[in-house]
């Protein structure tokens, strides 16, 4: 054979070959790198607390805006008046049942004076808030009435209750989706409201 022949096996017959163990090898891939990726999904849902939403807003100011208060109220709420000192945003509204599993929490939160508490009442009938508000008790100090739902958009919020712990500066620090549980409370908010007045404490001259 002449030199010239003397060259690779570079057939059709090979190149398919060659394709098909490509393909093969593609076809084994797949399913790993599926299993890989459904391992990690799985992992960060068992090392993260589902309630503990990340958001936007998490470490910067809060939305700017002025909401009137809930029917019966005289102080409204507005984003000037979630700076000074470190407090809890409570959305929740009247035809919100899980809200009310977790008023009562609200209540002898508000009792101890341990933090200022907010409510925004998100989609709600101004008499059907008030009514909630005189029968239930009312845990805020000021109340802000989203009739419309526009504020809560700027919240990022898609579910009642949530709530939010916001810094001296009046920045959102924490985001919490559902009722607050005693564990909850005593485990995740709490702990975060003591560390944040002891950042405000540090700054101070």
């Amino acid at each position: 054979m002449p030199p010239h022949q003397l060259t690779t096996n570079s057939s059709p017959s090979a190149a398919v070959a060659s394709g098909g163990v490509g393909r093969r090898h593609l076809l084994y891939a797949v399913p790993t790198i599926g299993f890989a990726g459904l391992v990690a999904v799985l992992w960060w849902g068992l090392t993260h607390d589902p309630s503990v939403l990340p958001s936007a807003l998490i470490g910067r100011p809060v939305p700017s805006f002025s909401l009137p208060p809930v029917q019966g109220r005289t102080l409204g709420l507005s984003s000037a008046d979630l700076v000074g000192e470190v407090s809890l945003v409570n959305v929740f509204a009247s035809w919100c049942t899980a809200c009310r599993v977790e008023h009562p929490i609200l209540m002898r939160l508000a009792e101890t004076k341990a933090v200022t508490i907010h409510g925004l009442n998100y989609k709600d009938a101004p008499a059907d808030a008030a009514r909630w508000l005189d029968t239930l008790g009312d845990p805020y100090t000021r109340t802000g009435a989203d009739w419309d739902g526009r504020v809560g958009v700027e919240w990022g919020i898609y579910g009642v209750p949530e709530t939010f712990v916001i810094s001296a500066n009046g920045r959102v620090m924490l985001r919490h989706a559902g009722p607050i549980t005693p564990q909850v409370l005593g485990g995740t908010i709490k702990p975060m409201i003591a560390r944040l007045r002891r950042e405000a404490e540090g700054r101070r001259p």
